[in-house]
């Protein structure tokens, strides 16, 4: 098959944290759908990888030529900052197979607002969250993140939050920082549980909240807990192909967003699985029944080490 890949931060001149993550796990995605045999395209500003060719793209065009691109290809498969992601998911749906979640899907997700209030409804554990228009309480501590946003930037931790337009408070949850890693589709597999290194000072008011790296797998007794919570999350929400789910694990497993497209931890994954995530893919976006995984030791990086 011939393999459409996008990263948004490679595609157009993004840096930083964004850069960093995007390229590896273009990387992790291309050279699995490499060694399957699988011609693969990725879009770039200008950074390459060893797997695939490149595509000549930037900020202006990327949605032009993502277009044409989809249209000559088998399937694809999109990574995108969640303010943006919905938009090019659409290119997908409309040009080729989608190997990742549905625009539907990645609509509601990928609004921080909205995905609460969907998962709320349906009784899903989740911290008490607000927009800018309401009255926020003043007796807890709140997590201020984007109403849309990845990679926990732009997010801090205080305990009397004012709110701009286009922010959300979450009430802030004592408990483990996890992530569920599935494959969603007509039978979901879970991957794996992953331990998210987080640093946050829990005696400043204002402290930032860093993501810093990821260990794979995480080995804990509530692990069917887990599971369980991630997948009727995920169903509610229709989502489709890899799925990241953050938690936080307390005296509930509490859901605090639910990314529609592959997170970092496929790189480590990828690591320690049996199986190519490539194949995974495919056979799920076919409809064809999804292999049995095995996981074989564990994985742990930092951000730094993505270089």
């Amino acid at each position: 098959m011939k393999i459409l890949l996008s990263e948004y931060a490679v595609s157009t001149g993004m840096g930083g944290t964004y850069l960093l993550e995007g390229k590896a796990m273009l990387h992790t995605l291309a050279s699995s759908f490499s060694r399957l045999g699988h011609e693969v395209i990725y879009t770039s500003s200008g950074p390459t990888i060893e797997y695939g060719t490149s595509i000549a793209s930037s900020e202006d065009n990327i949605n032009e030529i993502l277009e044409e691109q989809a249209k000559d290809c088998d399937a694809a498969l999109v990574i995108a900052p969640e303010e943006l992601l919905a938009e090019i998911t659409a290119i997908i749906d409309n040009n080729t197979l989608n190997l990742g979640c549905p625009f539907e899907s990645v609509a509601i997700c990928s609004d921080k607002l909205e995905c609460t209030r969907e998962l709320e409804t349906a009784s899903i554990p989740i911290p008490g969250t607000y927009s800018y228009d309401q009255e926020i309480p003043k007796d807890k501590r709140w997590v201020v993140k984007p109403r849309y946003g990845c990679a926990s930037e732009d997010t801090f931790v205080c305990y009397d939050p004012k709110l701009k337009e286009g922010q959300v408070a979450t009430e802030y949850i004592e408990g483990e920082h996890l992530s569920v890693s599935l494959i969603c589709g007509k039978n979901t597999l879970p991957l794996t549980v992953n331990k998210q290194m987080i640093d946050i000072d829990p005696e400043k008011d204002g402290s930032s909240v860093d993501y810093c790296g990821c260990m794979t797998p995480y080995n804990t007794d509530r692990i069917q807990e887990l599971y369980e919570t991630a997948i009727k999350a995920t169903r509610i929400l229709n989502c489709n192909g890899y799925t990241g789910v953050d938690i936080i694990l307390g005296d509930r497993p509490y859901i605090i967003d639910i990314n529609p497209r592959p997170t970092t931890s496929l790189v480590g994954i990828t690591k320690i699985m049996d199986r190519e995530i490539a194949e995974l893919l495919i056979a799920n976006a076919l409809g064809q029944t999804l292999p049995e995984i095995n996981i074989t030791g564990n994985y742990s990086f930092t951000k730094e080490e993505l270089i």
